[in-house]
């Protein structure tokens, strides 16, 4: 299975550790968030790496290559940020078929292999990785509704009042069908073409959603803050279940 992993973006809240270089390349623990975000999709047996770059793109390519721990890199240029959707559609003439993509500002230790393996073993049209938060926070995210058999019934970006808490973490699995979706996808009141739009016309078109929940933890590296958290988990582990990080005895 490929994996598309989107390393486009500039990371103005992390500022002024993007100002000469790209987010994906800020470190965590100090390892840039890619490499972290490539070694979790080598594990789960990526045969090649399609790395979406725009923001700086040259010093990415200029730091991986054109491999990463024996896997092939093919890179793509996302000009403008148009958002996911037509960040995905770059890699559209790379894919082959079943693939899966992660957002390469993210930290994860969590049980990605779940959902690899129901796109394989069960054929899904799509499974995506997706966990509980604070009420407070769902706002931040592209927002779940689910029906009683864990399936995905519908998406909301960022929603001002949240239908319900349950969130996507930026891991998925897709097949091609995609693309097509992406490309009907038009501009969001931001300005942007959504995943999330892409999405909803994939269960409209009467295909079925995966919702696979968070067995672990996954930081999104937005602010320098985030960024204090990853790295604490890292060095010292952390309880899901506490919300608290874990010392570990030498």
């Amino acid at each position: 299975m490929q994996a598309v992993v989107l390393a486009a973006g500039e990371g103005t809240r992390l500022r002024p550790l993007t100002e000469e270089k790209p987010k994906a390349l800020v470190e965590v623990d100090g390892r840039p968030i890619l490499s972290h975000c490539f070694d979790r999709v080598v594990e789960l047996g990526a045969d090649e790496l399609l790395v979406v770059v725009g923001y700086k793109k040259e010093k990415i390519i200029d730091f991986y290559g054109d491999e990463y721990d024996g896997v092939p890199i093919t890179y793509t240029h996302q000009r403008e940020p148009k958002g996911l959707a037509h960040a995905v559609l770059t890699v559209e003439d790379h894919v082959d078929d079943d693939f899966m993509l992660i957002l390469g500002d993210n930290i994860f230790e969590a049980n990605l292999d779940d959902v690899v393996r129901r796109q394989r073993e069960d054929r899904a049209d799509a499974a995506f990785l997706v966990e509980e938060v604070p009420y407070e926070e769902a706002s931040r995210y592209g927002v779940c509704d689910t029906n009683d058999y864990g399936e995905i019934t519908e998406v909301v970006e960022k929603p001002d009042d949240p239908p319900t808490n349950l969130v996507m973490t930026g891991f998925y699995t897709f097949t091609p069908a995609i693309f097509h979706a992406c490309h009907l996808v038009q501009p969001s009141d931001r300005g942007e073409y959504e995943i999330t739009d892409a999405i909803n016309l994939l269960l409209q078109s009467g295909r079925t959603i995966d919702a696979i929940r968070l067995d672990g933890w996954r930081m999104d590296i937005g602010y320098p803050e985030d960024r204090e958290k990853a790295e604490t988990r890292l060095q010292e582990g952390y309880d899901p279940e506490t919300d608290e990080a874990v010392a570990t005895s030498e």
